[in-house]
C-alpha cells in the first residue's frame, strides 16, 4: 500500500557515482548501478536522510510523495542477505595462494621476449608483440608498493576495453604500467582507497583514463579523480571513451585534477 510520505531522492545528474552514500544508509536501501546510486526499494528507505551528509555533490535530498510503507521486516531481511553476500566475498579475498603462486602474491616485471623463446612463438603470432611490462594487472590485487609503479606512466583501463581495442599493446599500453578494472562489479569505495594509496606511495608521472562508451564504464575515471584528491596529488591526466567495437570516439587531452 501506498502513502504519502518522506523519501530520500536522488539527483542523477549531480551524482558521480562515489559509493559514499551507501555505508551511510543504515538500512542499506542505496546502491550503485551503473555509475549512480539508486535506491533498492522504496519500502527500505526510512526518509530520516542520514546518507544526505555523505553526499559531496548534493545529489540526495528528502521529499514527500506517495510510496510504499517504510518495511521493518523488509530491511532486517535485506540485510540478512546482504551481510551473506558481503561476507562470500571476504571469504573468497581470503582464499591461499596457489602452489603456482597467485598473481597477488607473485609480483613480476617482465624484460623484453628474447630471440630464444621467440623460436617457440605458436604460427600466427610471430607479427605480434606484448607490451606488458609486469604482473598482476587488476586494480585490487596492485600493492602501492609494487616497484614497477614507481615514476610510472599510468594506463587505467575498463576490463572489457582491453578486448575491443584491436591494437592496445601498440597504441596505449607501451610504455606505461596498466591497471584494469570494473567499476560496475568491484568496490567502488576499495578502488578510491587503492588510487589515493598509489598516488602518495608511488611517484605516478601521468594517468590515461580508457573506458568504453556503456554508462558502468563512466564511473571508472571519476574514481582515479577521487583517489588523487584524497592523496593531495595534482598529476596529469587525460581520457578516452571508446565504441563498443574500439573506436575512439572522445579523447580528453592531458590536465589536471584541481586539488580540492
Amino acid at each position: 500500500m501506498k502513502i504519502l510520505r518522506k523519501i530520500i531522492e536522488i539527483n542523477e545528474e549531480l551524482c558521480d557515482g562515489c559509493g559514499q552514500c551507501v555505508p551511510g544508509c543504515a538500512e542499506g536501501s542505496l546502491q550503485i548501478v551503473n555509475g549512480k546510486a539508486k535506491m533498492v526499494s522504496d519500502n527500505l528507505c526510512d526518509g530520516l536522510g542520514a546518507c544526505i551528509g555523505e553526499c559531496p555533490n548534493g545529489a540526495l535530498r528528502i521529499v514527500e510523495r506517495k510510496v510504499e510503507e517504510f518495511d521493518e521486516q523488509a530491511v532486517k531481511k535485506h540485510l540478512a542477505e546482504k551481510e551473506v553476500a558481503e561476507k562470500e566475498v571476504a571469504e573468497q579475498k581470503q582464499q591461499p595462494a596457489l602452489a603456482c603462486g597467485c598473481p597477488s602474491t607473485n609480483i613480476q616485471i617482465f624484460a623484453p621476449v628474447s630471440s630464444c623463446l621467440e623460436a617457440n612463438i605458436p604460427a600466427g603470432f610471430e607479427d605480434s608483440e606484448s607490451s606488458l611490462s609486469h604482473w598482476p594487472i587488476q586494480i585490487r590485487l596492485i600493492p602501492a608498493t609494487a616497484p614497477f609503479l614507481k615514476g610510472a606512466d599510468l594506463l587505467v583501463l575498463a576490463d572489457c576495453c582491453g578486448i575491443a581495442i584491436p591494437n592496445l599493446h601498440k597504441d596505449l599500453l607501451k610504455g606505461r604500467v596498466v591497471m584494469i578494472g570494473c567499476p560496475k562489479f568491484d568496490d567502488v569505495s576499495e578502488y578510491i582507497n587503492k588510487f589515493a594509496d598509489i598516488f602518495t606511495t608511488a611517484d605516478i608521472k601521468s594517468v590515461l583514463s580508457v573506458v568504453m562508451e556503456v554508462p558502468c564504464c563512466s564511473g571508472l575515471p571519476m574514481i582515479v579523480k577521487k583517489g588523487m584528491n584524497a592523496a593531495g596529488k595534482n598529476i596529469p591526466i587525460s581520457e578516452i571513451v571508446i565504441s563498443t567495437r574500439g573506436k575512439i570516439l572522445e579523447h580528453t587531452p592531458v590536465g589536471r585534477i584541481p586539488k580540492k
